[in-house]
């Protein structure tokens, strides 16, 4: 329900890489929905007429996002665009930090006018050797977020903050894409940014402790996690390409929301 406080927000354009287009929410017929799907629906149901896009791609990097979204999502005059991009140039092996965050500046700086509310994310991490290896670059990327959002007006939704986030068992097999409730999740947080009252008031809270898997399941886990996720990873890395080459957004345009549920 929203407050009399809180705008009457008729649009939204989400931006981003694999995490916004909507990885691992896997629907019957093959597509994806995600997070941001889920708050548009929320935003549709209390707004007639609603319009959404979503032009995030899987695999964008910070610099493809801003020479091929980021224009485009500024020129929809949208009421809310979110942001998420940059985090796939961290987990690189070689990643100019200072670029990164220039290039995050220059979205920042499109986007922000061209919009009633900007929302930017602290993005949630898993738990493991690969956020350790790869932390002091994300905190660094997270950092440069907070500064942007001050200096723009923009929103932050702190899901790297969150404890719910970092457990293992809201992550996919694929180890980088959040599952189902993971998305679900991230949807109730931004929704909450944007001042409405919320759904899901601990979203953020850790799950409910389990037995962890034996020592079997977990080698039988890594090797599939390595032969299915892994070595693909590594080949397109060694290759320059990216699972998203080829791609379109799944909702190119501004339009009335539909839902692909």
């Amino acid at each position: 329900m929203q407050t009399n406080t809180i705008p009457p927000y008729s649009s939204l354009v989400a931006v981003g890489d694999s995490f916004t287009e909507g990885m691992s929410d896997l629907l019957p017929d093959g597509s994806y929905r995600g997070w941001a799907d889920l708050l548009a629906a929320r935003m549709a149901a209390r707004t007639p007429g609603f319009r959404y896009a979503n032009l995030a791609v899987r695999g964008k990097l910070i610099g493809q996002i801003v020479e091929e979204q980021v224009p485009v999502a500024a020129a929809m005059g949208a009421d809310v665009i979110t942001l998420v991009g940059g985090l796939n140039d961290t987990l690189r092996p070689k990643c100019d930090m200072g670029r990164v965050k220039g290039l995050l500046t220059e979205a920042v700086e499109q986007l922000a006018p061209s919009c009633k509310q900007l929302v930017l994310m602290r993005s949630p991490g898993r738990q493991g050797p690969v956020l350790e290896r790869f932390r002091a670059r994300m905190e660094e990327l997270f950092v440069c977020v907070e500064e942007l959002a001050e200096r723009h007006g923009a929103l932050v939704a702190d899901l790297y903050g969150a404890p719910s986030l970092s457990d293992p068992r809201m992550w996919d097999v694929d180890r980088l894409h959040l599952t189902p409730e993971g998305h679900r999740r991230v949807a109730e947080a931004v929704w909450q940014t944007l001042g409405h009252q919320a759904e899901d008031a601990d979203w953020h809270l850790p799950m409910p402790a389990t037995l962890p898997p034996g020592w079997a399941a977990r080698r039988v886990a890594d090797a599939r996690f390595a032969r299915q996720y892994l070595l693909p990873w590594i080949g397109r890395r060694l290759t320059g390409r990216s699972s998203g080459d080829g791609l379109p957004p799944k909702r190119p345009d501004l339009l009335p929301y539909e839902s692909q549920a």
